[in-house]
């Protein structure tokens, strides 16, 4: 499982099959933040990250361009992840409440985290065609998770996509729209459930907060 996994992250670190994302990589190298600027960017397509035994599957839509693009991994090095993983912490599902980079010692505990898209979209609006190549790494991450009972999409973007992946891979039944906290029953047996993303635009408006987003993360640990 190991050995698949790693070759799969292989594939994904060397993809560069959508030009207008590997010239935006580029630019974001480039382009670097200023309190980043002593930094080396990682500056290639982000793999998952977690328990490849674990039942829970996080999936966001793409990694951020000063996040995972500048550390490595997804969710990690910025506000989002910040509040993401005090709640996963609060949770009991990560063995620390902070994700800042790749050596930080971070741990799932039975989750894996992942992106529908493995690069950064300029404006963080992928095209159609770019989330349809992309597919076939998201594909391969959910054959590989054996265990996987539950998905829970960080945000409506991320939502969308995986519901237009699963159009194509199952039929789905019933009305799907998003929504924080909506739990809908695949007809393979894996529940799809809808997340607001941790987005510090979000946390500051109080769309979540910490007691609605750890609620959620331990009705899922229950499923």
């Amino acid at each position: 499982m190991n050995n698949n996994i790693s070759q799969l992250n292989n594939k994904i670190i060397k993809c560069r099959s959508c030009d207008r994302l590997v010239v935006f990589r580029k630019k974001i190298i480039t382009n670097k933040r200023k309190q980043y600027i002593k930094e080396k960017y990682w500056g290639k397509p982000i793999t998952g990250f977690g328990d490849i035994s674990g039942k829970i599957l996080f999936v966001g839509l793409a990694p951020a361009a000063h996040g995972g693009t500048r550390t490595g991994r997804v969710f990690t090095g910025d506000r989002s992840s910040d509040f993401l993983y005090k709640c996963l912490f609060k949770a009991g599902i990560s063995n620390q409440i902070n994700s800042d980079h790749v050596n930080d010692g971070l741990e799932l505990k039975n989750a894996y985290i992942t992106a529908a898209l493995k690069c950064v979209p300029p404006e963080d609006k992928p095209m159609k065609i770019e989330l349809e190549k992309c597919s076939k790494f998201f594909n391969n991450e959910i054959e590989l998770l054996k265990n996987l009972k539950v998905i829970v999409c960080l945000g409506k973007i991320a939502f969308d996509a995986c519901k237009t992946f699963y159009k194509k891979k199952i039929n789905l039944v019933g009305n799907i729209q998003f929504g924080h906290g909506k739990v809908y029953n695949l007809t393979n047996g894996i529940k799809l459930v809808g997340c607001y993303h941790p987005s510090p635009r979000n946390v500051n408006t109080g769309r979540i907060n910490e007691i609605k987003m750890i609620r959620l993360f331990q009705k899922i640990k229950k499923f």
